[in-house]
């Protein structure tokens, strides 16, 4: 009975959401404020059923309901609580599920905390996002419906695809749906602006707090995943240039883009037409990286659904939504006249060749990904673009990102002198200079990235700390300490950001570059030097976990004699699913990481076994959490707090936590 009021509530909220769509545009048009206002209630009301209804569908997994066809499909009475949750959302149906919910979840975020939004603005964005959510609840109801019933009910289920049942992916999907739904309501900010026609520093105030929010969930989805095929897919690696991974990696560049471009409309009024055309492409690229998961266009390992019906369906709703924005983007693009003038030298400068490196890396990465398909689909050639092209294409826009970085961000508004910026600088750039040379120094082979990427990082990283102690002034040590204390959040954000980014350049540079592997047939007793380490296989024995059988080894670690670490490496089958498994071992390290893969018996005796040394892995993810954190910094700055409106007059100006 549940399952059928879930599915009931769904229903119902694709009808608030038609009316919501309707109501909210058609009273900011003609001025009707009971119109506009009925956006609120209505906005509320769909995250409510919406909720309920992935309530009901998770209630169903949690109890193991094998009359639900899809709790049959991807769950299994044996399989830990933790993966019956998870299972909702490690589907097609279900993973659409939780895109409505976190859908409605933004637009009523939107209505709870947008009072001080003006009346009209408020409700054509709600109507916008309301739009959105319709289009994909009609997906779900009528292609991909969660609720389907089985005629005969199994015993048990065909349980989770095995490389899902994961801490890092149960809470993967959900971080990273918040980063690419979140992204909707900049899109929602933006076509309502492009609707009334004004684009002022006010709206660049209220829509950056929404991007910033994506932009931090989606930072921290895309590293849990990162993070996730290091340590589950048994390769070592980090990033593999796959088409899911590229289309996660895609709206993020575009979103960072947005943040910066976002406050040069703030500050400096303009760049207008660029940043809501930056806050239209993050969310295009959203639903379209949608699109490659669950079209089965492209392969991967990630993908969803291989089903092109529902992919043409897909394609339809990213083609209504660009194309409608971009023809309105082209009819009001006058009404977006910029009225900052700025210098060559100066802050905004920096921020344009930001933008301009961003989106074009983030172009270079989706021309890399579709080339196969456009190729087969206009030659009739099958085509292979992998990582060394990615590598070689992208890495030199991020090269040249690092490099003005720290310069741009330490550079006046209006207008600047470059002499004087660098004058605080320079010291850190021979130290950074010094530091790439004493790693090539250090390494006696290997390719320039490690000598490259750690000047770089240490560049960058420096620079955050020198833009951040520059805020401060003159004066003595404590005075500056006072006045450090209470620099703005933003301030401190951006240099936590900037921080965590020079962090993981310098991380991804030593680790590509010094990374060493070794694979062999390993005999029990038998040891084996790998680097500084010896590693010996000590047993292999069979182990039977809750739904899974494992062959386990016993891998000791030592240095110069001394213990290091003992790991377990293992291959695991899961009989319900039929599907085998490599569960990689690791010491990890704060400058490096032991790495140990068990592959299967030899003919003759010993075991396959692979290892890895992985120097500063760590500091990857380290990194990339801290510029998540120092997103969360500014969005917890006071001046997203206060009224955004209080320049202009607006029928609403209640201050709320979230604007």
């Amino acid at each position: 009975m549940l399952v059928e009021l879930g599915h009931f509530a769904l229903i119902l909220a694709f009808a608030v959401a038609l009316v919501q769509t309707v109501v909210p545009l058609v009273g900011a048009h003609k001025g009707w404020g009971d119109w506009m206002a009925a956006a609120n209630p209505m906005a509320s009301a769909q995250f409510a059923l919406v909720a309920f209804s992935f309530a009901a569908l998770t209630w169903a997994f949690v109890t193991s309901d094998f009359s639900v066809q899809l709790v049959v499909n991807n769950s299994h009475t044996a399989k830990p609580m933790i993966y019956k949750i998870s299972g909702v959302w490690g589907n097609h149906e279900g993973s659409l599920l939780l895109w409505v919910l976190v859908l409605t979840l933004f637009g009523a975020s939107a209505a709870w905390f947008g009072s001080n939004l003006p009346a009209t603005l408020q409700a054509r964005v709600l109507g916008v996002q309301s739009s959105i959510a319709a289009a994909f609840m009609a997906f779900t109801i009528f292609t991909s419906n969660p609720f389907w019933r089985t005629a005969s009910p199994p015993f048990d289920g065909r349980d989770l695809n095995p490389l899902l049942q994961d801490p890092g992916l149960a809470f993967h999907p959900p971080f990273l749906y918040l980063g690419y739904v979140g992204l909707s309501l900049a899109f929602s900010f933006a076509v309502a602006a492009l609707i009334e026609g004004r684009v002022d520093a006010a709206w660049g105030r209220w829509v950056r707090p929404w991007a910033l929010a994506a932009w931090v969930f989606l930072t921290i989805g895309i590293a849990l995943g990162s993070y996730w095929a290091y340590y589950e897919l048994g390769w070592g690696g980090f990033w593999f240039w796959d088409p899911v991974e590229n289309a996660s990696l895609i709206p993020w560049l575009f979103a960072t883009a947005l943040l910066h471009s976002a406050i040069v409309v703030e500050k400096r009024e303009t760049l207008k037409a660029w940043t809501v055309l930056l806050a239209i492409l993050g969310f295009g690229f959203s639903l379209l990286g949608t699109f490659i998961v669950r079209s089965g266009l492209l392969t991967s390992v990630h993908a969803f659904a291989a089903d092109p019906d529902r992919g043409l369906w897909l394609l339809v709703i990213f083609a209504g939504f660009m194309a409608g924005a971009l023809i309105l983007f082209a009819l009001r693009g006058a009404a977006l006249e910029a009225k900052g003038l700025f210098a060559t030298v100066s802050r905004e400068t920096g921020l344009v060749l930001n933008n301009v490196l961003l989106a074009v890396s983030a172009l270079v990465v989706f021309v890399g990904t579709m080339w196969p398909l456009m190729a087969e689909m206009a030659f009739d050639r099958v085509l292979s673009v992998g990582p060394p092209f990615f590598n070689m294409a992208f890495t030199p826009f991020m090269v040249a990102l690092a490099v003005v970085l720290p310069v741009g961000a330490m550079l006046p508004w209006k207008r600047g002198n470059i002499i004087r910026t660098l004058r605080g600088l320079w010291g850190f750039a021979v130290l950074a200079v010094v530091m790439g040379a004493l790693v090539w120094v250090i390494q006696t082979e290997g390719t320039m990235l490690a000598p490259v990427g750690a000047a770089l990082g240490v560049w960058v990283a420096l620079g955050a700390l020198v833009d951040l102690a520059s805020r401060t002034g003159r004066g003595s040590p404590a005075e500056r300490l006072r006045r450090l204390t209470r620099l703005p959040g933003a301030d401190w954000g951006k240099a936590t950001a900037h921080l965590g980014f020079g962090i993981t350049v310098l991380a991804i540079a030593v680790k590509v570059g010094w990374q060493t592997d070794d694979i062999r047939v390993a005999h029990l007793g038998q040891g084996f030097d790998h680097g500084a380490y010896t590693l010996t296989l000590e047993d292999v024995q069979r182990v039977e976990g809750p739904n899974f059988i494992s062959t386990m080894g016993f891998v000791t670690v030592t240095r110069d004699g001394r213990h290091v670490a003992e790991l377990r490496p293992e291959r695991r089958i899961y009989p319900a699913a039929g599907m085998p498994t490599t569960e990689a071992a690791i010491d990890y390290g704060f400058w490096r990481d032991v790495y140990v893969t068990l592959g299967d018996p030899q003919e003759g005796g010993g075991w396959a076994v692979r290892s890895y040394i992985r120097p500063l892995a760590n500091w990857m993810w380290t990194g990339a959490l801290l510029m998540a954190l120092g997103g969360l910094i500014s969005l917890f700055d006071r001046r997203f707090r206060v009224a955004a409106g209080a320049r202009q007059p607006a029928p609403r100006s209640t201050p709320t936590p979230a604007e």
